[in-house]
């Protein structure tokens, strides 16, 4: 007769699996008492805290198990992760030596290019005021003012195409970073509570959630039930 079982079927149980197969009764009698229905009297409700003190130690029990199961997966992968870590953090080491050999010379280029551009943007401008200045003041009768003004404004013109076409001219690999600095607290406070009010609703709930067993904070009211658990 042929041996129909599945490749593995003779494998040893995982941790979880056995522990799943201990604690088969106790998950059925869960699954039966959590049917939607609540109690009604002392009874079932000793019968259910029962069945949750043994659900207790099945959960307890299960944690363990995983760990077992997924702790060897678990420090390999740690492990490998520490290996593949030693060429990363190199690597972004020697990134970060090779930005710093030229952002002192790429910082200084990028002033320069910038001065520069105002100075050619301001000149480009300051030539096309005079040649439009030179236009209207131009006696249409007179040939050699009328040649004199276009000869003006086409080389305004010209100025202006060098000087945005310099200004595309950037030092590449630098970026705008923004700074900031908080020089009064107070007045910050006062204005994201009148400019973002949903930010100071936020923080007033997350500091509350934090703080209301440990203060008493005005505006909160805590109090204290009885819940099952």
């Amino acid at each position: 007769m042929n041996d129909l079982s599945p490749i593995g079927h003779n494998r040893p149980p995982s941790p979880i699996e056995a522990t799943i197969a201990q604690f088969d009764g106790v998950i059925c009698e869960a699954q039966n008492w959590a049917d939607g229905e609540p109690v009604t009297d002392e009874a079932g409700m000793k019968a259910v805290d029962n069945v949750l003190k043994q659900f207790k130690t099945y959960k307890s029990a299960l944690a363990a198990a995983a760990k077992e199961q997924t702790d060897p997966l678990h420090k390999a992968w740690k492990a490998e992760v520490a290996a593949v870590k030693v060429y990363t953090d190199d690597a972004d080491m020697m990134q970060t030596a090779l930005v710093a050999v030229v952002a002192p010379f790429k910082a200084k280029l990028a002033a320069e290019k910038a001065d520069a551009d105002r100075k050619a943007q301001a000149e480009a401008w300051e030539a096309t005021r005079k040649a439009r200045e030179a236009a209207a003041a131009v006696n249409t009768a007179d040939i050699e003012q009328q040649r004199a003004a276009a000869a003006a404004m086409a080389e305004a013109e010209a100025k202006q195409r060098a000087a945005n076409a310099a200004a595309k001219d950037t030092v590449k690999g630098m970026r705008t970073v923004t700074h900031y600095e908080l020089q009064d607290d107070r007045a910050a406070l006062h204005w994201i509570a009148a400019n973002d009010k949903p930010a100071m609703a936020d923080f007033i709930a997350e500091y509350v959630r934090r703080n209301h067993k440990a203060k008493t904070i005005a505006g909160v009211r805590v109090w204290e039930t009885k819940e099952a658990f």
